[in-house]
């Protein structure tokens, strides 16, 4: 595993050391798909070890690549984690040749607050400025995916509040909602695979419904995955029947869109028609 350092400012810290990038790639040598994993901890904390490492290994299995993202976290404030995502996704793009990347097909996949951190991605950092003064600044930071794993992505009042003031600060609650995910979709929202449990008893579901059907509302791509079983935290839900399936699953949403625009006959298969046609 190979980390790289994502600000050439050394002053720029997080609480355990520097923004930076841990890659991990497949052991082939074809070019692949890639997902920047960014791992939660409410934005108090990043949990590399349960939702960084064990996560890339799996995505490597299924035949991406895997960057896990360290960020800024409280009592560095918005924008500090945004801008060191934003620069891992230029990062990402920006060696795709030497990394074997496909440069449009990476995914943000996030986990609680770092659901919210993904998301910002596709959604919030339009006019944020994470520039290096470096080669990697003429790429984009919107992920081609959004993978949203139990995710913080409402800042209403019922949901996390933690996650929310570690983000903002006590004293900017009045604005919370400016950064609330749901409110902010639109048509140009990238696509998303969510995954959430009914008995999370932390961030509540609801988080990931709102979402989905704010996607719904926008007819942008959204699938949405919600268990029943499951506390919150629920990494690759090792040896369970349903939550396990959740990283394959995610995969194969993200192999439906490259071939949605590939082949012309992708939507006939999805219609009703079709199916009786070929049950006939």
């Amino acid at each position: 595993m190979q980390k790289i350092y994502l600000w050439s400012d050394e002053s720029i810290k997080t609480n355990a050391g520097r923004p930076s990038l841990n890659v991990c790639l497949c052991g082939h040598k074809k070019t692949a798909p890639a997902v920047l994993v960014i791992p939660g901890g409410g934005y108090g904390c990043v949990c590399e070890s349960t939702e960084g490492t064990p996560v890339a290994g799996k995505f490597n299995e299924l035949g991406y690549h895997a960057f896990i993202l360290d960020y800024r976290t409280a009592p560095s404030r918005w924008p500090a984690p945004q801008l060191d995502a934003m620069r891992a996704m230029k990062l990402i793009r920006a060696n795709a040749e030497k990394w074997g990347v496909i440069a449009d097909q990476v995914a943000a996949c996030g986990f609680s607050a770092g659901a919210h951190l993904a998301g910002s991605l596709g959604i919030l950092c339009g006019g944020l400025d994470a520039s290096n003064q470096d080669e990697a600044d003429k790429y984009s930071h919107i992920p081609d995916v959004l993978i949203l794993c139990y995710g913080v992505l409402s800042f209403a009042s019922w949901s996390h509040a933690g996650t929310r003031q570690n983000l903002l600060g006590v004293e900017n609650e009045a604005s919370a909602m400016e950064y609330s995910l749901p409110e902010k979709v639109t048509g140009q929202t990238p696509p998303a695979f969510l995954m959430h449990t009914i008995c999370d008893q932390v961030v509540p579901f609801r988080n990931s419904v709102l979402f989905a059907e704010a996607m719904a509302a926008h007819h942008r791509p959204c699938e949405l995955m919600l268990n029943y079983w499951g506390d919150h935290g629920m990494l690759l839900g090792n040896d369970t029947y349903d939550v396990s399936q959740w990283p394959a699953l995610a995969c194969r949403f993200m192999a439906a869109l490259q071939e949605s625009r590939r082949d012309l006959a992708f939507k006939e298969r999805y219609t009703n028609q079709y199916q009786a046609r070929s049950n006939g």
